[in-house]
């Protein structure tokens, strides 16, 4: 099945999810979210359904859903216990509509409430069998897909720094090892778009995306903002803001006072590679130079990996 062939496949699907007992639908279009590879995301009325990517393994997502569902004033609940139906390969969930983050609205973007929600989640118990935890594992393949882009396109001089930035990285945060000890329930993907309010639009904002959930080191979900604040993406006082609201709610990643980076270069370093891999990448392939952003994370990962 092409990507191309969800579409429509998925919009029956969140449709038929949004109507069960078939009435008339007055409720209008049905909209693309997302449209990736790897996520197909639409919404109807108030349901939201998406299209997983090729070959996820259904048990340990069905596993992720559980701990979803588990946390309610962590996350936002699934509509159905495990995946709905699959597309060819890709498994199907539904969910509630949520009102993700306003992204022409900085200033008030919710770090308080994304860094609560997170030492909430560090501080949960995992449920048995849960899976581990996939940030380790993205940034392996946003590596693999930039080494895939220079084979078609060798020679840019950004790679060799990300690359080398890559290679100092500790095994683990290359997917080459099992993470250090810990059992710790950690998202694996934190960013702002992972927040929604629900019931939209002004309910409490909770976690979206159970893709990467699972047990792993808790200073993987802190290190994409960590990251851009040593990148000077994010402001010193935004990232106060989170860091602060994260020891508040007393989050375990980090120690409740002092240095944080201890606890934070090694993830930090690793969110640096994946985001500058996955932008060169996307550059190689449409044949276009770095912007400003781009180029500012590969400045870091010279200053990580000097010749």
């Amino acid at each position: 099945m092409t990507t191309a062939d969800v579409i429509p496949q998925l919009t029956a699907e969140v449709r038929a999810a949004a109507h069960p007992d078939a009435t008339p639908c007055h409720c209008g279009a049905t909209t693309t979210l997302a449209h990736r590879p790897d996520t197909t995301v639409l919404r109807h009325a108030e349901t939201v359904a998406k299209a997983h990517a090729p070959g996820t393994d259904p048990t340990a997502l069905a596993r992720r859903l559980a701990t979803a569902a588990h946390l309610p004033d962590v996350f936002l609940a699934p509509l159905t216990p495990t995946p709905a139906t699959v597309l060819g390969t890709r498994p199907v969930t539904l969910w509630p509509y949520g009102r993700p983050v306003d992204p022409d609205a900085p200033d008030a973007a919710p770090w308080e409430a994304a860094a609560t929600l997170l030492a909430r989640l560090h501080r949960t118990p995992p449920l048995p069998a849960t899976p581990a935890m996939r940030g380790p594992a993205k940034a392996a393949h946003a590596t693999a897909r930039l080494r895939e882009a220079l084979a078609a396109a060798p020679g840019h001089p950004a790679a060799p720094p990300v690359l080398r930035a890559w290679s100092g990285l500790p095994a683990w945060a290359r997917a080459e090892a099992p993470m250090p000890g810990t059992r710790t329930l950690c998202h694996g993907d934190l960013h702002l778009g992972q927040l929604v309010r629900h019931p939209a639009p002004d309910g409490p904002w909770r976690l979206i995306d159970v893709d990467d959930l699972g047990v792993g080191v808790p200073a993987w979900d802190l290190a994409r903002p960590a990251s851009w604040y040593a990148c000077g993406l994010l402001s010193p006082e935004d990232w106060t803001r989170f860091l602060t609201a994260y020891r508040t709610a007393g989050g375990p990643a980090v120690p409740k006072d002092g240095d944080p980076w201890p606890a934070l270069d090694v993830p930090a370093r690793a969110l640096t590679v994946q985001t500058a891999a996955r932008y060169l990448a996307k550059a190689l392939a449409a044949d276009r130079a770095l912007d400003e952003v781009e180029q500012s994370l590969i400045d870091a990962c010279v200053r990580m990996a000097p010749e």
